[in-house]
């Protein structure tokens, strides 16, 4: 039943108990109990609502960052990943295979900010060897919602 009640909330994390139930066809106090129980075992860690920013008035750039890292004896890339993850810029940070070691997903107002961050903030890091930034153009997917808009263009073409 785990997975069943995580497929469908990582597709709508607003569902309620009562409404889970009944899409698993199971008793509301078990389904609470379960839920209770990955929420304790660190499975569920919180629920986000995916906002299209560029439908707003926020000013937002997203860039992400390669990072290579020289791995701590004993505790590899860990460390290095948790300093640059408790950031309040990163919204993400991932071990990656390939040419670099940390994949950095950061937040800021421009790309001055963003700038910023890289020279004064992760650059700086013990055990950061080097970074590539790369600025976030424009967003198609992302949380598993799809951004551009559903309308079709039904008018045919002609040609002359």
């Amino acid at each position: 039943m785990q997975e069943r009640i995580l497929k469908i909330l990582e597709k709508n994390g607003n569902l309620t108990i009562k409404q889970l139930a009944v899409l698993l066809d199971e008793d509301e106090e078990i389904v609470r109990n379960e839920i209770i129980r990955m929420k304790k075992e660190g499975v569920i860690l919180g629920f986000n609502t995916v906002i299209n920013w560029e439908k707003t008035e926020r000013q937002l750039v997203t860039a992400l960052i390669e990072v290579r890292v020289h791995p701590q004896k004993d505790r590899g890339f860990d460390d290095v990943a948790d300093k640059i993850s408790s950031l309040k810029q990163v919204t993400g940070c991932y071990l990656m295979s390939g040419g670099f070691d940390l994949a950095v997903m950061v937040e800021g107002k421009d790309f001055k900010e963003i700038a910023l961050f890289v020279a004064e903030k992760l650059a700086v890091i013990d055990g950061v060897l080097s970074t590539a930034t790369h600025f976030v153009l424009k967003k198609y997917k992302d949380g598993g919602v799809h951004f551009m808009n559903a309308v079709k263009d039904d008018r045919e073409a002609i040609v002359l």
